[in-house]
This record gives structure tokens, sequence and C-alpha cells, in this order.
């Protein structure tokens, strides 16, 4: 694989990984009502947008003269805003100053980990997460095969977005003048006989990515090797990096693509969500 090794991947304030395929529990112990009504009438908001006092109270199940105390006290700390016209609640700018604090405690290499491990145990085959920076492509965590014959790979930096699932998985989701960028940037080298180094043919493969969920690269950058790729998203929404498992062809089947598939999507599916992205790829 052509990557030059990068002794630091990504810049990463510190977090507690959480372990694959779980969410934050709630600890047993005694309820504060007021905090939890509180909640309520947050998430509330986050889910119906701006709302009457009224449509609140009926959201919530809080009796009209409890919710509109407890909005008060929200609504001075800055959580909640009412426009003056309407007269009607919406969340308020201290929500997102909150929700931009835990995305720069996200440290994207740690939480991620525990699922790529959970996907390289369950399939057994090689497994990357790879980021754009700029225009380059640079795989910054990798988890070698279970197998004997294995897909040689490692970390670094490639001129291959064209040629890989993790890069075509990225570029699928990038706007034209984005992807148009990277191309002219990195160019659209040939490195086997299938590599794509039309740009008009790969933008229609990128446009099936988008509408499968998932990228793959049949041995378009390394011979006997086939890919598949998905996105992973942040709290915002945006595409920020991808998973991709490698499998040497001769392993290949169509039963195997079909599970891997839908492995590689979910694993994908599950980093998005411990991002903080509802949107699904």
């Amino acid at each position: 694989m052509r990557a030059t090794t990068v002794s630091t991947a990504v810049t990463v304030p510190r977090i507690a990984a959480p372990r694959a395929g779980t969410t934050p529990a709630r600890k047993a112990g005694p309820i504060i009502q007021s905090v939890d009504r509180a909640l309520d009438i947050l998430e509330a908001l986050a889910r119906g947008g701006k709302m009457s006092l009224a449509e609140l109270s009926l959201k919530t199940g809080i009796n009209a003269s409890t919710c509109h105390h407890l909005v008060g006290t929200i609504g001075r700390r800055g959580y909640i805003t009412q426009d003056p016209e309407t007269r009607r609640y919406s969340l308020g700018s201290k929500i997102f100053q909150l929700s931009e604090a835990r995305a720069s405690q996200i440290n994207l290499i740690e939480l991620a980990m525990p699922f790529l491990a959970r996907l390289n145990r369950k399939t057994g085959e090689a497994t990357h997460l790879v980021v754009i920076e700029g225009t380059e492509l640079i795989t910054v965590a990798k988890l070698g095969s279970l197998h004997a014959v294995k897909v040689d790979s490692a970390t670094g930096r490639s001129d291959a977005p064209h040629a890989t699932a993790a890069g075509k998985a990225i570029l699928a989701w990038l706007p034209p003048i984005r992807i148009d960028e990277i191309l002219d940037a990195r160019g659209m080298e040939r490195f086997t006989g299938e590599t794509i180094t039309s740009r008009r043919t790969l933008i229609e493969e990128l446009r099936l990515v988008r509408r499968y969920g998932y990228s793959e690269d049949r041995e378009e950058f390394q011979p006997g090797v086939h890919c598949i790729g998905a996105a992973i998203r942040s709290h915002k929404g945006a595409v920020i990096g991808s998973i991709s498992l490698s499998i040497p062809t001769m392993r290949v089947s169509a039963d195997v693509l079909a599970r891997t598939r839908k492995e590689v999507m979910a694993t994908a599916h599950d980093i998005t969500k411990e991002l903080g992205s509802n949107t699904s790829i």
C-alpha cells in the first residue's frame, strides 16, 4: 500500500471510549422530579421545535403552571428562548454551547476503536478508520486480519481517495466543488487494471454509494483485495471520515459480501450515533 506512516493521526482531546454497542446508562437512585421534568421539556423542544406553553405542557405531561415556572427558570439560564411575537419557545444558545463543548472533547480514534474492534472480531478481516484532512486521505487507525492470509496495509497518508472504499465513502457525501478540489490536488492515479481513472465514471460510482449507503473497491487499489466502506458523521451531520474493511478476493463470495456490507454499515451507524448525529447514511 502506498502510504507514509504518520506518528500522530488526529488531534485528540481526551474522552473515555464507550463499549461497543452500548449507550450511557441511567444509574439507579433517587430521581429529582424538578430536574427530570426540566430535561423532559428540553427533550420535547429538541424533538418538536418551537412550541407554545400549552403544547409543551401537553407533550411533557407537566401541568401548565409547573411547566411555566420550569420554562422560566431554564430560560433565565439561556437554555430556552421565547419568540416575543409568537410567544413560542425553542432551545436557547446555551444548548448549542454545550453541544460544541461535547464535540471538542471527542477523541475520534478512542471513540471508534471499540466499534472497529467489534467489526474485526465479527468478520476476522482487517478494519480501518480513515479521515480526510485538506485533500489528503489518512488512515488513522487499523486492526489486522485474524486470518492466516492477510491484507497488507498501513496507517498513514494516501493519494487514492478515488481508488479506495474508504475514500469513496467520504467523497460521495461531499459537495461537488470539494470533490473537484480533492481530485485536482491528488489526481486519479491508476494503481491496478481496475482503478477508476475517469472522473465521470467516479461521479456515477459515488451516486451509487449515496444510494446504497456503502462503497466498494474491487481490486482498484491493490490486486487481490476487495474493500467495503461506509461514512461516519459528526454531531452536526457532516461526514468527517469513514471505516473500511479489506478482504482477500480468495475469501470473497456473494454471501460474504452481503453480510460484510451490513456489518460495515451498522458499525459506521453506531460510531455516527456515538458522535451525537441522528443522521443515517
